[in-house]
Formats: C-alpha cells, sequence, structure tokens
C-alpha cells in the first residue's frame, strides 16, 4: 500500500467504475467526487457537495475540498485534507471525537441552513484548559477542536 500525496482532478460526467489512485473524478453534475482513499487501501471515497456535507473549490488549475476527509468507517481510519490537489495528513481522532463530529453532522443535516454558531448544535470536546475561558462561541471551539482555529 502506498500513500497518495496528490490528487489530480478529472472532471467527468458519470464516475468510472475503476478507480485510479491519485485521481479525483469530480462530477458537476451530480455535485460528487469520489476517489480511492489516500492511504492506500482501496476502499472509494464518495463526497458529495452539500451544504452540510463538503465543499469543492476549483481555482482552474488545483480542487480542495472542504472539510477534511475522515475514513472512520474504513478499517484504516484514515483522515486527510485535499488543498489545492495535494493530501495534508491529519491526526487521527479518538472514538469520542468521531462520536462528537458524527452528531455534530446530524444536526448540522437537521437544521443545514440554521445558524452554525446555535447551542443547540453538540458541543465538541473543549480545547481549553482548566481555569481558561472558554472560546468564543460553538463553532469556534468546533473549528479549533478541528486544529483550524
Amino acid at each position: 500500500m502506498m500513500r497518495v500525496t496528490v490528487l489530480t482532478p478529472v472532471f467527468v460526467e458519470y464516475v468510472p467504475e475503476k478507480l485510479v489512485d491519485g485521481k479525483l473524478y469530480l462530477s458537476v453534475e451530480f455535485a460528487t467526487a469520489v476517489h480511492n482513499c489516500c492511504c492506500g487501501c482501496g476502499n472509494q471515497v464518495v463526497t458529495p457537495f452539500t451544504p452540510t456535507d463538503w465543499r469543492l473549490i476549483f481555482d482552474g488549475v488545483s480542487v480542495s475540498l472542504e472539510p477534511s476527509i475522515g475514513n472512520w468507517s474504513f478499517p484504516c481510519r484514515s483522515h486527510y485534507w485535499v488543498t489545492n490537489n495535494n493530501i495534508r495528513w491529519a491526526g487521527q481522532w479518538s472514538q469520542t471525537q468521531i462520536d462528537s463530529g458524527r452528531a455534530f453532522d446530524r444536526a448540522s443535516k437537521a437544521d443545514p441552513y440554521g445558524d452554525p454558531a446555535s447551542e443547540t448544535l453538540p458541543t465538541a470536546p473543549s480545547t481549553s484548559t482548566p481555569g481558561e475561558a472558554p472560546r468564543g462561541g460553538l463553532w469556534a471551539r468546533f473549528k479549533a477542536w478541528l486544529g483550524l482555529g
């Protein structure tokens, strides 16, 4: 198994049956990207583009996907970012972090156009130390928990 470090975007109408490692197949018509897991395990990763799933950024040359790709259901449990065609590996998440992230996703999907800082969303594990003032809003805390803030 070889880790992939770069994904080359390939714009397609339909995703091919056999995927090639290192290719990111993008179907604008079906608002979806598909690629083989970048760890080399061979599992297919599907990233639909919706307000509550992934967002595709295309600058005319390279692509980025947001947020990160956490393959928690795969045996490899790989976790990475696709930024300007490059793979940036992220740290492994604990089961508690995965469960909290999934709860956050479920709540976001239940109210996709609600306020992302709404206190009705589950809280992510705190990144502050005891005695430290909590960071502003749930969204800021979640981004910090992901290592983005």
